[in-house]
């Protein structure tokens, strides 16, 4: 009883301190994210509210002592049918979007009501399930973390707590001279492409920016937000990943996260790592039987697009290597003042990247200032930057995982880092 309350004092203390640093900044009407924030008000999405509902979530399953009264078999039980659930979910929601824009299908009402009714079926039982299966797997991260020495006490600080749902979706916006990002507006998950696609055209052409909108999969507020997903590991890195942010905002990397493009890269390339590393540990203990080259029902990785090359130009398609290639060139034409010249040669290399079997459906200078921080694997949209490359020489000099999360943690600066790995 004594654990409970002190587990849920810690989730009032950092579901306040979450919201204390989401509210916390007051911009000036002149900067970038008050400018683009014109645009975006009426559709930005309630962090606010939806922490609120998380915690009380939370609150009522620690309560209930969840998943303690069950044995290891059962608590696996849980989290594989809620991914097979999901993925059924997923399955009837893209089949009910197809019946509202088909444009031969009449009464779309009458066309969609046995699906709609399966969903609100389907809806209740992830209900059911959810708070089982988020409830096992915070228990098993958490388990793995002590293992790692991340925790004090033998708990993480602060509790792994996640809750799953619609994640809203991230406006990234970028100077067109360099790649910079000067801001991530959430907005509301359910805009639909041509709706995505009209919002960054207003943007750029009021603010002569490049902004590009993108899917999130997860968000570190507190309880942490994951998307849904049926990839078992996915969604356990991911879940290490956003409680990494955790333990890291009340940390110098974490406060300063919007500091400097290097500490941004430094805290989403260490998170990445940490997210990585747990990732695979949890399924080693807990789902050896998943750990296996070919794919399972219940994915492992999202898998690679089989590559087609109509075009016989890249004979052998490495997509980490291109995406280096096209971000170190475009790098280079900037530099040089070919803002034009870059712009129209990220088009052509996306339509390569398209035919190779990679939908990417717009590549600019915001698409690498927001998936460029992610450089826990070398190559990738990050190209030349050196910060990824450190973060990764620093775990390679650590003793352990906890010794590099507990260095890195304290850093405030690039050039600590670089000290550090000399």
């Amino acid at each position: 009883m004594l654990q409970r309350i002190v587990r849920t004092i810690d989730l009032i203390i950092y579901v306040l301190l979450s919201i204390a640093l989401l509210t916390a900044s007051n911009p000036i009407a002149g900067e970038p994210v008050e400018r683009a924030r014109a645009y975006t008000r009426a559709i930005e999405f309630d962090y606010v509210s939806w922490s609120a509902e998380a915690a009380l979530l939370k609150l009522q399953s620690g309560f209930l002592g969840l998943p303690g009264y069950l044995n290891h078999e059962d608590r696996k039980q849980a989290v594989m049918q809620h991914l097979f659930l999901t993925e059924r979910i997923l399955q009837a929601e893209n089949q009910l979007n197809h019946i509202y824009a088909d444009p031969e299908i009449a009464d779309k009402e009458a066309a969609s009501e046995l699906v709609r009714a399966q969903l609100d079926n389907m809806y209740q039982r992830q209900k059911q399930l959810a708070p089982l299966s988020e409830a096992t797997l915070q228990a098993q991260v958490s388990a793995t973390l002590a293992d790692q020495n991340l925790t004090s006490g033998g708990q993480p600080i602060p509790p792994v707590l996640y809750h799953t749902s619609a994640v809203p979706m991230g406006m990234i916006v970028s100077p067109r001279d360099r790649i910079q990002q000067l801001t991530n507006i959430s907005i509301q998950p359910n805009l639909t492409v041509d709706e995505q696609a009209e919002l960054e055209e207003r943007v750029d052409t009021a603010l002569n920016v490049s902004t590009l909108v993108v899917p999130i999969g997860g968000v570190g507020v507190y309880p942490t937000m994951v998307t849904r997903t049926t990839s078992l590991s996915w969604q356990i890195d991911t879940v290490a990943h956003e409680w990494t942010h955790n333990y890291l905002t009340v940390r110098p990397l974490g406060f300063l996260y919007d500091s400097t493009h290097e500490l941004r890269t430094m805290n989403e390339t260490t998170a990445s790592i940490v997210g990585g590393e747990i990732g695979r540990l949890v399924l080693q203990r807990y789902y050896p039987e998943l750990v296996v080259a070919s794919q399972s029902p219940i994915q492992l990785a999202s898998a690679k697009p089989a590559s087609s090359n109509p075009d016989g130009d890249i004979p052998h398609f490495d997509y980490r290597t291109e995406m280096h290639t096209t971000r170190v060139t475009v790098d280079a034409m900037l530099a040089a003042g070919k803002i034009e010249e870059a712009e129209a040669y990220m088009e052509a290399r996306r339509e390569i990247f398209w035919q190779n079997g990679y939908t990417i459906r717009k590549l600019n200078q915001a698409y690498f200032a927001f998936y460029g921080a992610y450089a826990d694997v070398p190559g990738g949209a990050a190209g030349e930057d050196p910060v990824g490359p450190a973060v990764r020489a620093l775990r390679e000099q650590s003793d352990s995982l906890a010794d590099f999360v507990n260095r890195i943690s304290w850093m405030t600066s690039f050039e600590e880092l670089q000290a550090a790995v000399q």
